[in-house]
């Protein structure tokens, strides 16, 4: 039997949803939105960071520097072109030589068009491929951290790091670099071939740029500060609406429709008034700007304008001056707004650099001692104490023992917060000891490797966490080298089948995001077949049962007490009924085991558990 493959296209909601925009442009738009609120900073040494992933693409990046060369070149050389076509085309009165420079003129555009395409492919591509491979490295990296990291850090922050941050990285490097270059090229070749051109007339234009170029400044800042004024006014009034809808029932129960309104209102009127004054401000601005740009070109043309009538200059070589002016000019500003987009890309440089350069606790030794083949599934603590990195003062595990022989079932109950959570995150190396020795088939964990050592156990957790996947794929999840025989036995093992070949495509259905299509108890029967396929001889089952009805709790036990049958189980678990058929129950309290045996002797002990049993049975 083939792979059972997955088939993602619903082709009637593809009609139902045509018109709206895709996922990846709904991406792409909260993004972009996102990479307008980061913040910038003047300190450019993160950039060096980049330097190795672009040198890596060494044909890229050579391409884009010929071409980006080749298309400046190609810039100045048309308007020594348009100088010459004016000069020696019209001013000949000859047909022939019209055509001739006509010719040059369009040749040089020619190779400008091409020029420019080539620049944009291989600069663009570079980006693409720099921050492609930036992107993989930093996933892959984030992979090797252990838990102990995100408690440092929110998991929200380090996704936002992966995309937004590195979505202005990719803008910086293939965009706002190439635009960079080129303007940087266009200001200082076109300022040399002006002062060539005529340096009386280039004095009189420098003279002039910073006339103009003050004020745009000046007001630039400011109608920038109104701006993010008017977005955070906005932002607040659609928080405050936002509240307001999540709380509808209360603010309906309270009567409070009028001063939700009134609130909303008011944010609303505020932010736009911070309009209006960002729209005069802009206003003035743009007025101001046309008519300073413009007086001073005017007044550039009248002084060039009297040259030529004097023949202390050509048509041809006014109308040179007045291209490279403009384009001396624009270089100006488009680098002055480049230079934004540099500072924000350090900024999130930075905060990329910072997840690269953590480093995991939990490591592999130089030298990791291999594990016994084949696996028994022996478990021993040994004096065990831990505390959290978090809260290092507070020691959660304190001396903590306990054997497990070979294919036991060993229930951990006890209080919330006696640590019972804590054993299985030791066991699955996701924290250094404080103190004290755990041991898998008689070796030292700390002493193996720790990908070695979770190859040994399957974990099923309370809050079974699937993958927007196939059924197939969610359980090959735990062995990617599983047949489809195998994933059908242990579908059939975990009680899943059933609703599994109920499903549209059977096991080729997509879950859809967390797998929101299933229920809680078919979302548990999937992850303790995922948990079966993977064939480790020890199984971790943390709560697995807690959160479902009386109907899916009778199912997932049966498909536990399958799985239990097989191999070296701990249980942890509140609810007693569910850990009355363990070979052992062992209660734990403040982080230590204060008494163990099966139901019928703690019962009889009358200590902790009996207590528990207790309060829940006769309930």
């Amino acid at each position: 039997m083939g792979r059972i493959m997955t088939d993602q296209t619903q082709p009637a909601a593809a009609d139902a949803h045509k018109d709206r925009p895709g996922s990846g442009a709904e991406l792409v738009g909260q993004l972009n939105t996102a990479a307008g609120g980061r913040e910038k900073t003047r300190d450019l040494k993160p950039l060096i960071h980049l330097w190795p992933y672009i040198t890596a693409q060494k044909v890229d990046a050579l391409g884009a520097v010929v071409f980006l060369l080749l298309s400046s070149g190609a810039t100045f050389a048309l308007t020594g072109a348009s100088r010459f076509l004016i000069d020696n085309g019209f001013g000949s009165r000859n047909a022939s030589q019209l055509n001739f420079w006509f010719l040059i003129v369009a040749v040089v555009a020619l190779v400008l068009a091409l020029a420019t395409a080539l620049r944009y492919f291989y600069i663009t591509k570079l980006g693409e491929r720099v921050v492609a491979n930036l992107r993989k490295d930093v996933f892959s990296h984030i992979l090797s951290l252990d838990p102990g990291f995100f408690l440092k850090i929110r998991t929200g922050e380090v996704v936002s790091r992966l995309t937004t941050d590195l979505q202005i990285v990719d803008t910086l490097v293939s965009t706002s670099i190439s635009v960079a270059l080129r303007n940087g090229i266009s200001f200082i070749g076109g300022l040399i071939l002006l002062m060539f051109v005529s340096p009386k007339l280039t004095l009189f234009v420098l003279c002039i740029f910073p006339v103009v170029l003050v004020p745009l400044f000046t007001f630039g800042k400011r109608v920038g500060k109104l701006t993010r004024q008017t977005q955070d006014s906005f932002a607040n009034a659609v928080g405050t609406a936002g509240e307001t809808l999540d709380a509808l029932e209360t603010v309906q129960a309270f009567v409070r429709e009028d001063y939700a309104r009134g609130r909303f209102a008011e944010g609303v009127e505020t932010a736009f008034k911070l309009s209006l004054k960002r729209m005069g401000a802009r206003a003035f601005m743009t007025a101001l700007v046309i008519s300073l740009v413009f007086g001073g070109v005017a007044f550039v043309l009248w002084l060039g304008s009297r040259a030529v009538i004097a023949g202390d200059m050509s048509e041809g070589t006014l109308i040179q001056f007045v291209m490279l002016s403009v384009l001396v000019a624009g270089s100006v500003g488009s680098l002055s707004e480049t230079w934004g987009d540099v500072q924000k890309a350090a900024g999130a440089m930075a905060r990329i650099d910072e997840l690269l350069g953590s480093k995991p606790t939990i490591i592999a030794p130089a030298y990791p001692q291999a594990l016994p083949d084949p696996a028994r599934g022996e478990i021993v603590f040994r004096d065990v104490d831990f505390a959290y990195p978090a809260r290092p003062d507070q020691r959660v595990l304190k001396g903590f023992s306990l054997d497990v022989k070979a294919g036991e079932t060993v229930a951990l109950v006890g209080p919330s917060g006696a640590g019972k959570s804590t054993v299985f995150k030791l066991l699955l190396r996701y924290y250094e000891l404080s103190g004290g020795t755990i041991t898998l088939d008689g070796v030292d964990i700390t002493k193996a490797d720790p990908k070695a050592v979770r190859e040994r156990l399957s974990l099923v957790a309370q809050d079974a966490a699937l993958f927007s996947a196939s059924a197939a794929d969610n359980i090959r999840f735990g062995r990617a080298d599983a047949s489809d025989d195998d994933i059908r036995a242990a579908a059939q093992k975990a009680q899943a089948l059933g609703f599994i070949e109920a499903l549209p495509e059977k096991f080729g259905t997509a879950l859809g995001e967390r797998a929101k299509s299933l229920s809680g108890g078919q979302k548990q029967r999937l992850s303790i077949a995922r948990a079966l396929v993977r064939r480790a001889p020890v199984l971790l089952l943390d709560e697995a049962t807690s959160a479902l009805d009386a109907e899916n709790e009778r199912l997932v036990q049966d498909a536990l007490n399958e799985a239990m049958s097989e191999r070296t189980t701990l249980v942890i678990a509140h609810r007693l009924a569910t850990v009355l058929k363990a070979d052992r129950i062992v209660v734990i309290d403040e982080g230590h085991v204060v008494e163990q045996g099966t139901h019928d002797e703690l019962v009889a002990k009358g200590g902790l558990y009996a207590r528990l049993a207790e309060l829940q049975f006769n309930s």
